[in-house]
């Protein structure tokens, strides 16, 4: 594990801001108010963030049965205020209620931790049996949940663009593992190694979703956030490592901008330099590296992802390219001069990012 000069978390959110900038422009003040709160309260949030690296966070103690690989996980209600982390609602040991928003965040984080144990022999987040800590029903009409360096946030979305955001699996998985990354390469949120962060967040965050329900690399749809879009959006979800670009096109939220391919690399000052939108080309190289493989995406492909993360050789700078050339040794290290190598070798190629 490396912490490349010491742990710096960040304010991670599914939604992108270029998406809530587009409602926020809107004349309807039923999309446009409540992507406009959602925005205020994210630029707080990221500001809390900041001061938060710089003076310290508290220190987190492992659970005392930490040793036994259990999860220890505790939901909390916002009650829709923004006071975290709110009313204790459900521990580890206790039964499920009737509220579902509260069991889906229950169980989304036992999929992410049953994932990261099972697959890669990691207990928990941080490998050490850190406690999971989610609050559900933030602030009101909150179109966003987010990973803020300690705990998860769930907002239940307002209705209109999104539903509740405890409803898909991977958000969840995504989210968390922006955790993982803070823990291991703790790749700074800017440009490429940005983008790299994020698609290190959809990639296991498809992983858990795929593992949770068996899929196979074929049988698995490759989409982030299916379900969280309402009925009124002409699209299936956020975005598609299969074919970034295609994951909806709709007339509030304009058309999906991902590239899948170097040649549509997006150069902006947004979105802290497109983390959210060149995150679809190494993601499309994942998608392609499973595929190749086949079978169960979390075993191969996912285990040389996972080397790469965890393995201490990836720098928090780093580029695509730097990424790349790490998962082809990865592969090699791992399962010789064999498919899994040329798979890899292959992907990198078709999304045009050099590996030598």
């Amino acid at each position: 594990m490396t912490t490349n000069g010491g742990f710096e978390p960040v304010f991670c959110t599914i939604i992108p801001p270029h998406v809530l900038d587009t409602l926020a422009q809107h004349e309807d003040p039923a999309f446009a108010e409540p992507a406009r709160r959602t925005l205020e309260r994210d630029a707080f949030e990221r500001t809390h963030r900041r001061l938060t690296t710089v003076l310290g966070a508290p220190t987190v103690a492992p659970p005392r049965d930490a040793a036994a690989d259990k999860p220890q996980r505790t939901i909390y209600d916002a009650r829709h205020h923004q006071d975290l982390p709110g009313k204790k609602v459900r521990g580890e040991n206790d039964k499920p209620g009737k509220d579902a928003t509260v069991n889906r965040a229950f169980a989304g984080l036992g999929a992410t931790f049953e994932l990261y144990l099972s697959a890669y022999t990691r207990n928990s987040i941080n490998g050490e049996g850190l406690p999971l800590d989610a609050t559900v029903h933030f602030d009101e009409n909150y179109n966003n949940a987010f990973w803020n360096g300690e705990q998860m946030v769930f907002g239940d979305g307002d209705g209109e663009i999104f539903l509740d955001f405890t409803i898909p699996v991977d958000v969840i998985g995504h989210e968390l593992t922006h955790g993982v990354t803070q823990y291991t390469a703790n790749l700074t949120y800017f440009g490429q190694p940005g983008a790299l962060n994020e698609s290190m967040s959809d990639v296991f965050g498809s992983l858990i979703k795929q593992y949770t329900l068996g899929q196979t690399a074929t049988e698995a749809d490759w989409l982030i956030g299916a379900g969280l879009l309402a009925p009124r959006v002409t699209g299936k979800a956020l975005r598609s490592m299969k074919e970034p670009g295609s994951a909806y096109d709709d007339d509030l939220l304009g058309k999906d901008p991902q590239p899948g391919t170097m040649d549509g690399y997006v150069r902006t000052g947004r979105d802290n330099g497109g983390v959210h939108i060149n995150s679809g080309i190494p993601n499309h190289a994942f998608y392609l590296v499973a595929n190749t493989l086949g079978g169960h995406a979390w075993e191969r492909a996912g285990q040389i992802w996972y080397d790469v993360l965890t393995g201490g050789e990836l720098q928090s700078q780093a580029s695509f390219t730097d990424f790349a050339k790490l998962t082809v040794a990865a592969a090699k290290a791992r399962y010789g001069d064999g498919e899994e190598q040329q798979g890899v070798l292959k992907a990198w190629e078709q999304v045009g990012v050099p590996t030598s």
